[in-house]
């Protein structure tokens, strides 16, 4: 594991983390990260040793090419940074990368032992599936909190899944077990439409991290993406009759298992974030 040096100084840190692959349909966790590391102006701090945990006939390094020269390998591997948003009341760790071909505990223990180094109190880990969900309905956001209370409080929806895991999985039970807060956060990706990006999902997990971290994150252009994306799979799913036909029953079995109840904390939620929003904007 690369050393720190010398330690930054951060203030009460949350660590955001996703990965590339199976924990990602749509690409849609792994944009959440890549967007904070955007408009936060993140520094990278390290970058963990691709040797320890890449299998690289199965993770390929990518050699890049300009005006014919040849400007070096490119290694599979994971990488944190560092950002400082303005008006929050906690610095941030992002992680980001690939997800492991190999040696998940000691990459988890690499990681725990890099939040530690950093004071992390708290722990947020992304993922999306892919899921029998209507693209004309807000994206489900499911959750698993450690300790249990902190999804209580945080009024997130919990998970009933049981199953296969990946890298988000090992990870959460490597923070938990270690007694630091934790929160996995799902988004369902329609899987029809499981093809990159999903802006959609995107912004349906970038507000979830608005709420665990509780700070107000500029969603630039997300908004509109994520119409713009929804517009696009109207035109889609209008050229073909079957395909009309399955959205249709998708959104009649999503708002029939909808709880008026579960509606109206719904609209509280963004009600509050919109309060939020202007009066931080």
């Amino acid at each position: 594991m690369p050393e720190l040096g010398s330690d930054p100084e951060l203030v009460e840190p949350v660590m955001v983390a996703a990965f590339d692959g199976w924990n990602d349909a749509g690409e849609a966790a792994s944009a959440v990260v890549e967007h904070l590391a955007s408009i936060w102006d993140a520094d990278e701090l390290l970058a963990l040793e691709p040797d320890d945990y890449y299998d690289f006939q199965v993770s390929r390094p990518r050699t890049t090419v300009v005006d014919g020269e040849n400007r070096g390998i490119t290694w599979p591997t994971t990488r944190v940074s560092v950002a400082r948003p303005s008006g929050s009341r906690s610095d941030v760790v992002l992680v980001s990368g690939a997800e492991p071909n190999m040696r998940w505990r000691g990459f988890s223990a690499d990681l725990l032992t890099i939040a530690r180094d950093l004071g992390v109190r708290r722990v947020i880990l992304l993922g999306a599936l892919l899921a029998d969900a209507p693209h004309t309905r807000p994206v489900p956001v499911t959750s698993v909190a450690f300790p249990s209370e902190l999804g209580t409080a945080l009024n997130l929806e919990p998970t009933a899944y049981e199953g296969p895991t990946g890298i988000v999985g090992v990870l959460h039970d490597t923070f938990a077990s270690a007694g630091v807060e934790t929160v996995s956060l799902w988004a369902a990706v329609p899987h029809y439409v499981a093809q990159p990006p999903c802006p959609k999902g995107t912004l349906a997990l970038l507000r979830r991290v608005e709420d665990v971290l509780d700070a107000t994150v500029p969603l630039g252009d997300l908004p509109e993406e994520a119409r713009a994306w929804e517009r696009g799979v109207d035109e889609l799913a209008s050229e073909d009759d079957d395909i009309a036909g399955y959205v249709r029953s998708l959104e009649e079995a999503k708002d029939a298992a909808e709880l008026p109840e579960a509606s109206g904390d719904a609209i509280a939620r963004e009600f509050e974030r919109y309060l939020k929003r202007r009066g931080r904007g």
